[in-house]
């Protein structure tokens, strides 16, 4: 039998948040994945926008080349996708939970009809006839929202129903929206059992079940909502760390003085942002990240309870995968779409603002005899990379179109690494809000599109980013030589999507 594929994510995950690495948190089960398999410590996302992540991901393109940009922008359908290429192999496809390839608003004058956006996303006679296929997954479970936004409905309202709760739209914020409405936070009062986790592992688990028994190999995407604001989740999990105990990232005096203006403007209360808005569309992130310390702990506090409630359905997957004897035989690969800023640099959630914190991934593969067990691996990792690595695991082709590399002699332990250097682009506001940075073994360059301004860190003397460098003097060789790479990476990346076999 073929090998199965069985991609686990997370959303907006900060990369220090297993168990592993940070004894402030509890994931017995990613623990157990990264015992079982290897963590790699520096796998980056190609872009810290929901949307263009995910689309990386199904695509092995990056987002200037599948085309979906930004969020609100929607994956054109004719871009191939590795489900693709599965299903074609005899594979069963399957994506279970968190979709979001398109925005939440239809244009047909512009070609954007979407199925993720009011009031289709509430239309449940609709979803009980689809189930794909869908952007090369043959059969799809999805559900949008995140917390108790008005995004809910879909496979999971259905399942609710199934479940009891028909008034599921009382947990939920109303649609069309209500401003009087009371904002819930923390504590759910949504019971556990029913909550969007739950049924994204109970989901993910019959998918593999029918797999099985069809005797089909398999690639799952087991798509996590959390931890993604708002932080509100059902207890106990609400309530399972003590904001005392937490410990938030730190501003030190000075450190933004050096950075691009946008950076020192979230840290006033009323911010003047107007300069980087060019559109009728905000730019995430460009607002005031002033927070009393007693917020952010809590928010803190919430934000790992919804990783450790995730953790405890990774483990149910975990286990069934052993029950049903297939668990050698199945690639495991757990990682999130990009980061989440929890104070470090006064920043808080995400925006155009390209830390570690945001960029930087939790990232592990299992297969066992096959990925060396409880091994710390320092090599590059990129989310482009996953598609063109899960069809080398199956033996299958890499189309040319695909700009990933293949990773899978690195993840077995057989090369050092596949790549130099690391792409992530963020294009929030056209021309803007337009930035990519660039990342090596040791360096960090980001460059602004239409802006003398850029960032320059030396990841090994500086690894917190505190002291650009992009105007030190002292670093002047450093700045052209990264300049120079990342116009060479520029040109790496460039897709052959057809070989050349004849000289003309």
């Amino acid at each position: 039998m073929p090998p199965n594929i069985l991609l686990i994510t997370s959303d907006q995950q900060h990369w220090n948040t297993i168990g592993v690495s940070n004894p402030k948190i509890s994931t017995p089960n990613l623990d157990r994945l990264c015992h079982d398999g290897t963590r790699f410590t520096r796998a980056y996302c190609n872009s810290p926008v929901c949307s263009p992540s995910r689309s990386s991901i199904i695509t092995g393109q990056y987002p200037s080349s599948h085309g979906c940009w930004t969020i609100g922008v929607k994956l054109p359908e004719d871009v191939p996708t590795v489900g693709t290429d599965f299903s074609a192999a005899g594979y069963e496809t399957t994506l279970i939970g968190k979709a979001h390839f398109q925005p939440l608003a239809s244009d047909p004058e512009h070609g954007q009809l979407s199925l993720e956006c009011q009031p289709t996303l509430r239309d449940l006679d609709f979803w009980r006839k689809f189930h794909g296929p869908w952007y090369g997954f043959d059969h799809i479970e999805v559900c949008r929202n995140h917390g108790d936004e008005a995004h809910a409905g879909q496979h999971y309202a259905i399942w609710l129903e199934e479940h009891g709760l028909t008034n599921w739209r009382d947990y939920f914020q109303a649609w069309p929206p209500d401003p009087t409405a009371p904002e819930r936070e923390y504590a759910w009062n949504l019971p556990e059992e029913l909550h969007y986790t739950t049924w994204t592992a109970e989901r993910s688990i019959a998918a593999i079940d029918k797999s099985v028994s069809a005797e089909k190999p398999f690639f799952l995407w087991t798509s996590f909502h959390d931890p993604h604001p708002p932080y509100l989740v059902s207890e106990p999990w609400a309530s399972m760390y003590d904001p005392a105990d937490m410990e938030p990232g730190t501003l030190q005096p000075g450190e933004l003085d050096k950075m691009p203006p946008h950076f020192a403007l979230t840290q006033q209360e009323n911010p003047d942002f107007s300069a980087w808005r060019e559109t009728r569309f905000a730019n995430h992130g460009f607002h005031s990240h002033l927070i009393s310390d007693e917020k952010l702990r809590k928010n803190m506090a919430v934000y790992y309870g919804m990783i450790s409630f995730m953790d405890q359905q990774i483990g149910r997957i975990l286990d069934r995968l052993d029950a049903l004897g297939i668990a050698e035989n199945t690639l495991v690969v757990f990682s999130t779409d990009h980061g989440h800023f929890l104070g470090q640099h006064g920043l808080n959630a995400k925006g155009a603002f390209h830390y570690d914190d945001l960029l930087r991934l939790p990232f592990i593969a299992r297969w066992p005899g096959v990925i060396p067990a409880g091994v710390e691996n320092h090599s590059l990792q990129s989310l482009v990379d996953l598609a063109p690595t899960f069809l080398s695991a199956c033996g299958l082709p890499i189309p040319g179109i695909m700009q990933g590399v293949d990773q899978l002699a690195v993840w077995k332990g057989e090369k050092e690494a596949a790549r130099d250097v690391v792409i992530t682009e963020f294009r929030h506001q056209p021309t803007l809000v337009h930035l990519r940075t660039y990342i090596d073994d040791r360096y960090k360059l980001t460059v602004y599109r239409g802006h003398e301004y850029g960032e320059l860190f030396d990841l090994k003397a500086d690894p917190e980013e505190r002291n650009n460098l992009w105007d030190d003097s002292a670093y002047a060789s450093i700045k052209a030589e990264m300049l120079h790479r990342s116009l060479n990476a520029e040109i790496v990346r460039e897709p052959m999507r057809l070989p050349r076999i004849a000289g003309a």
